[in-house]
């Protein structure tokens, strides 16, 4: 099993980096650049009504406005996804593109480092979003930008047919994305995966909160720190089982663990983000304990929040060797 990672170093290289500089977004995402609100207005006409002069005389939008943000992600998806139509339900998780591009690109990292440096593309590479949303931007991106096929899944009917909808209104999408409802809440992969089916990697945002209690005491001490006043609602959205589960991220990930060894021979990677950093030991632990093979921790940025993921791999070398033969040889 890879060494961990110190995670006190990991954290001071972190701060390190934050204090240094503006940190940047992966080289290959293609919002690394100040909006052109004009150019996006012609992809989106809604847009138009949002764009406001800031405090610096820039083009902006105001981002505590949930319908401004939908009506900038619809233009970000359109101009630079080719897809036209893009649409959530009230309530849903509104996800920021930018930071959703870069998980996408970095696994495409982690998949090229297992390729000889070479990223696998094209139909033949799947791809599993455990709690795709409404939204399902994650498969969006990854089948736009890489040509990956893609299965979601949603323990949220309402959220399932919302994606499933987005997907039979753009062409590009038809037949390249999927969305399973998860009929157990209890399971990540069991009622999913079918019995046929192999994953080159498994991704998955989980819900950050233990509760709503929680989340609520963390949304306001942000806000206080931020404003120097209260806020008590949140401008992205999101349903609860969106936003917080038992245990909080750490027992989602320590638990997708454990089920993740009864589909060890089937995917190459399992992936999962990580928000804080003091949820890291106990993954690790779970990671040890399961017997994976392969463990490694991708940091991520925007702006100046740090982010990470978690993967981890069953295959031993020769399935290693196997998979890139049979699955990415171009």
């Amino acid at each position: 099993m890879t060494k961990k990672p110190n995670t006190a170093a990991t954290k001071s290289f972190e701060k390190a980096l934050i204090t240094k500089n503006k940190l940047e977004l992966h080289p290959r995402n293609p919002h690394k650049m100040r909006y052109d609100f004009a150019l996006l207005a012609d992809s989106c006409a809604e847009l138009t009504q949002y764009v406001v002069k800031n405090k610096y005389g820039n083009e902006s939008i105001d981002f505590a406005n949930p319908l401004a943000v939908k009506a900038l992600n619809k233009a970000l998806l359109s101009h630079f996804y080719g897809v036209p139509f893009w649409d959530i339900p009230a309530g849903f998780l509104c996800p920021p593109i930018p930071g959703r591009a870069d998980y996408i690109h970095y696994l495409a990292d982690l998949l090229a480092d297992s390729n000889a440096g070479v990223i696998p593309r094209g139909s033949m590479v799947k791809a599993l979003d455990i709690g795709v949303g409404a939204n399902c931007v994650y498969p969006i991106i990854g089948n736009r930008e890489y040509g990956w096929k893609f299965i979601g899944s949603d323990i949220n009917k309402i959220a399932v047919d919302s994606a499933t909808m987005v997907i039979k209104s753009n062409t590009n999408l038809t037949g390249n994305i999927q969305v399973r409802l998860q009929s157990n809440k209890t399971s990540f992969f069991n009622g999913i995966w079918q019995v046929d089916e192999r994953f080159d990697i498994t991704l998955c945002n989980p819900p950050f909160h233990s509760s709503e209690s929680a989340m609520k005491a963390e949304s306001e001490r942000k806000w206080r720190g931020l404003k120097g006043k209260s806020r008590s609602t949140l401008n992205f959205g999101g349903q609860a089982d969106e936003l917080w589960c038992d245990g909080g991220e750490e027992g989602f990930i320590c638990r997708m663990v454990e089920e993740s060894k009864t589909y060890r021979d089937r995917c190459y990677w399992f992936t999962s983000l990580v928000a804080r950093q003091s949820s890291l030991p106990a993954i690790y632990r779970a990671l040890e304990n399961s017997g994976a093979i392969q463990v490694k921790t991708i940091n991520m940025a925007q702006g100046k929040k740090m982010s990470r993921f978690i993967a981890w791999s069953f295959l031993e070398a020769d399935q290693q060797d196997y998979w890139q033969d049979t699955y990415w040889a171009i």
